[in-house]
């Protein structure tokens, strides 16, 4: 059977009607007819191979929601006609003391799902059910898609390290940070957008902030000294992140899941004084994503998307390149 698929054939190529044979279904694998996929920013670093670890032709897309047609012989979570969706990873070893515990996105021999294997812009992918999730009723499909990447994303470091009444930042206020906001807001905390663009101040409320800052606005930030408990850096630019340890409460963290173009700038002062940390968040584990669909399905969290059919994907990618997605862009099939 063959399959019909948008691929890039080199790096920062558009993408092209691309079809491959359908693989072997493997006895844990599921064959997934894909009605939804979200567009990511990073979808665009893999076509353009920022990252340099794919190879071509690539079919991007990780963050799908399709109905299950198949599936191998030792899956058992999973029938036909179920409605799942899959995030970045695809597969991890199983067996190191990461999976063991429960932590698969650590996993040092952890898979992609559209890296060395093609992706979710196709009408059929598949993959390894283990990292397949059922998507609960009341989320709708076209909302629930940017949940398995940009959801769990930010979900992630929130539930780690946030406790209700805490006070809780987060910088930019895009496709990561409006589902931020929509996070901590549900986590009971005192919730501040941080942003440089002054037409998200509504937008951002509406999403769950209590309060909106200019995070260009040098003056502004000094009137929030010592005040937050965690900021969330969703963006990919660069900031003066010193101004915003100066925000943080003693103990406070600066949690990067954005990557911004170059090497943070920090005083270890700016650290020791307030006994400050910068950490770090990666995608979540597999128990995280179930988490947080079900968390998001009682809480009434979903994405604002723009949803185009898979046949103008061109034009999907390029609103996110340019940051024009308001807030995530989202394939039909």
């Amino acid at each position: 059977m063959s399959i019909l698929a948008y691929a890039a054939s080199g790096p920062k190529e558009t993408l092209k009607v691309f079809r491959f044979d359908a693989p072997q279904l493997g006895p844990w694998d599921v064959e997934v007819k894909v009605t939804h996929c979200g567009i990511c920013h990073s979808d665009v670093h893999l076509i353009d191979n920022d990252w340099n670890m794919n190879s071509y032709p690539l079919v991007p897309g990780h963050e799908v929601v399709g109905i299950v047609k198949a599936a191998g012989k030792n899956v058992q979570k999973l029938k036909a006609g179920d409605r799942v969706g899959i995030g970045w990873q695809s597969g991890s070893c199983q067996t190191c003391e990461w999976c063991i515990k429960g932590e698969e996105n650590l996993c040092a021999d952890n898979k992609a799902t559209c890296v060395g294997h093609y992706g979710g812009f196709a009408e059929t992918l598949y993959t390894d059910s283990r990292f397949a999730f059922l998507i609960p009723e009341k989320l709708k499909s076209e909302n629930a898609a940017p949940l398995l990447c940009g959801g769990a994303t930010v979900y992630s470091p929130l539930a780690r390290h946030v406790r209700s009444s805490m006070k809780v930042g987060v910088i930019g206020i895009g496709g990561l940070g409006h589902l931020g906001l929509q996070f901590a807001r549900a986590f009971g905390c005192e919730v501040t957008a941080f942003s440089s663009d002054p037409t998200k101040e509504k937008e951002a409320k509406d999403f769950g902030a209590h309060h909106f800052v200019a995070s260009n606005k040098v003056d502004q930030l000094k009137k929030l000294s010592r005040s937050l408990d965690f900021i969330l850096s969703t963006v990919n630019v660069d900031l003066d992140w010193g101004k915003f340890l100066q925000v943080l409460r003693p103990n406070g963290k600066l949690c990067m899941v954005g990557v911004p173009g170059n090497p943070m700038e920090i005083s270890a002062f700016a650290l020791i004084s307030g006994q400050k940390s910068v950490v770090g968040s990666v995608i979540g584990s597999r128990s995280g994503i179930e988490e947080m669909l079900e968390f998001s399905a009682h809480h009434n969290i979903a994405a604002k998307t723009e949803t185009m059919p898979l046949s103008d994907v061109n034009k999907a990618v390029e609103k996110v390149r340019q940051n024009k997605a308001r807030y995530r862009m989202v394939l039909t099939v």
